[in-house]
């Protein structure tokens, strides 16, 4: 059990069948009247988010989300294959658990798999990944007025803004949180 006087940014706690993580979080004492939590929290399955304030004294059951580091292997009509480094074992997770950024990742490369109660939500990309231009337009000389960015396909079919120096063939290194250029690998 965990109180509303004890939430910090990250913590994660159920509330009416949901499970909760604190974004953000204040402790709010006014002049007149009681002191309260105000809290920003995020509904780790659905992805929700909201603002609501809690009596400090109020308590609330832990939730443990597991995060397991595993590669993955392949994908098969809307299934994705991800292997268990310990057990070598493949488990299958739908397309809909995959984020938007799940688009950088290739075959086997490390993600992290979060599941509550053996209930997979999500899947996590490494924060950086190294992949390889297939597809760009050449730059032109005298283009370079100002910090230009040009349209480049990448070997997983994502679709990412590059400077214009950077040519076919090139390895470049991608932020997943953002889907931003970062430099050449």
């Amino acid at each position: 059990m965990i109180s509303a006087g004890d939430f910090r940014n990250g913590v994660t706690f159920e509330e009416e069948g949901q499970v909760l993580q604190v974004v953000e979080f204040q402790h709010v004492k006014p002049g007149k009247g009681a002191a309260f939590v105000r809290t920003k929290t995020k509904n780790v399955i659905t992805g929700a988010v909201v603002e609501k304030s809690y009596n400090p004294t109020a308590k609330f059951p832990t939730a443990f989300v597991e995060r397991k580091e595993m590669e993955y292997s392949y994908n098969d009509e809307g299934l994705y294959y991800f292997m268990d480094p310990e057990t070598y074992e493949l488990i299958p997770i739908n397309e809909s658990e995959l984020s938007d950024n799940f688009k950088f990742v290739k075959e086997n490369m490390v993600c992290r798999i979060l599941s509550y109660k053996g209930k997979v939500f999500g899947v996590e990309p490494p924060n950086f990944v190294e992949l390889t231009v297939t597809q760009t337009d050449p730059g032109f000389k005298g283009d370079t007025a100002t910090n230009t960015l040009k349209p480049a396909t990448l070997e997983t079919g994502a679709e990412v803004r590059v400077p214009l120096f950077i040519n076919e063939g090139e390895v470049i290194q991608i932020d997943t949180r953002t889907g931003e250029y970062m430099g050449r690998a």
